[in-house]
């Protein structure tokens, strides 16, 4: 499924996502209704199976909670005293254990003050609105170069493994370096541990490679901030953030792991800093869109709510800089069709989209919105 490079280029043609176009854009006319303002740079929303909530991570360190339209005055969490907030760190990716109404516990990505990744399980202990932030346990540390290109994203995925999305930290070497794991998707089982360390699924492609790290499930990624899985449909979707030229979108069979995807030889589908470059074993984006369109890619989920209909089975991803909502429906054969820009003013600088627990999305801007997408009146 997809686009494998095989040969060597002379010089990587581009693959571009096409001008909206295909579907008539009125069949999917949707609107964003504010469900929330005033919050502080929030970066992403998730809920708990059958959970009624919507949590919101806001980068300086605090989880909130939404209730429909309704804003907790208290966070669900503060660990704003041992977050670094800045560049692109802060308080970034959240996942609740699969069992959470069962155990309480739920995961968090969060740049500590050393500058450092850190992915920590805390506890809710009475199940209530107040998660206990003395309840913390490191899971895994990681030691970033910079305060850019931190990646971000948790999710528990096929199996109940716990993924985790690592940004390059900016050296552009370390997409294809497994020896390390940035620049890369992990995936490590935290469940069948009451308390760290993880441990690494047999089925890791390289669970049993002598020098590349057993936790890394995909690599050559520049900065994954946003992955999803479309377990109807079958395959994982990967957001990853260019660096001079194209914004990138990948899928890959949820099945499937140990795929390049690129970086730092490529971008998007094209040899990056040099006019020639081996792309064999490299499996390339499903779609792409140039600076012309926008600056970084806020990916992405395919649509399974109920209430826009139309959209169900469809892929919905934003960009920061230009604020438009796009969709396309991955085809059989793993190829982006009939793309689509959604009729609907640009809500400004998109810092994410979330999902909860109904399969319905949210639109996430930087000056302090949470929106929800819903049908056109």
């Amino acid at each position: 499924m997809g686009i494998i490079g095989s040969v060597a280029l002379a010089a990587c043609t581009s693959t571009i996502f096409p001008a909206p176009e295909g579907t008539d854009s009125s069949t999917l006319a949707i609107s964003l209704l504010v469900l929330a303002n005033g919050l502080e740079s929030p970066v992403y929303a998730t809920s708990p199976d059958a959970d009624p909530r919507l949590f919101v991570l806001e980068r300086p360190g605090r989880i909130r909670i939404l209730r429909g339209a309704s804003l907790a005055a208290q966070p669900f969490l503060d660990i704003t005293d041992r977050v670094s907030f800045g560049d692109e760190q802060g308080l970034l990716g959240l996942a609740f254990d699969p069992d959470f109404r069962a155990s309480g516990r739920f995961f968090v990505n969060y740049t500590d003050l050393d500058g450092n990744t850190r992915i920590e399980a805390y506890l809710d202990r009475d199940r209530g609105d107040r998660a206990d932030p003395n309840s913390g346990m490191l899971f895994l540390k990681v030691e970033q170069p910079f305060p850019s290109h931190n990646g971000g994203q948790i999710e528990f995925g096929p199996g109940n493994m716990l993924y985790i999305a690592l940004g390059n930290g900016d050296p552009q070497g370390h997409g294809q370096d497994a020896t390390t794991l940035l620049g890369s998707i992990l995936r490590v089982d935290v469940l069948d541990q009451l308390a760290p360390p993880y441990r690494i699924p047999a089925d890791n492609p390289f669970a049993q490679h002598v020098t590349s790290r057993p936790e890394i499930w995909h690599y050559g990624f520049r900065n994954p901030r946003r992955f999803s899985f479309d377990v109807n449909g079958g395959f994982m979707f990967i957001a990853d953030m260019g660096e001079t030229r194209w914004e990138e979108i990948n899928a890959v069979p949820l099945e499937r792991g140990g795929e390049n995807f690129g970086w730092s030889v490529l971008e998007g589908t094209e040899c990056f800093a040099t006019n020639q470059c081996v792309a064999e074993g490299t499996r390339f984006p499903v779609a792409v869109y140039g600076r012309g369109d926008g600056c970084s890619i806020a990916g992405g989920y395919v649509y399974r709510g109920n209430a826009v209909p139309a959209l169900r089975g469809r892929y919905i991803y934003s960009d920061y800089c230009s604020g438009w909502l796009r969709t396309f429906q991955l085809q059989a054969n793993g190829i982006a069709g009939d793309p689509v820009e959604l009729p609907v003013e640009s809500p400004g600088n998109v810092t994410s989209l979330g999902q909860d627990s109904d399969g319905e999305l949210y639109v996430l801007t930087e000056d302090g919105r949470v929106l929800g997408i819903m049908a056109a009146n």
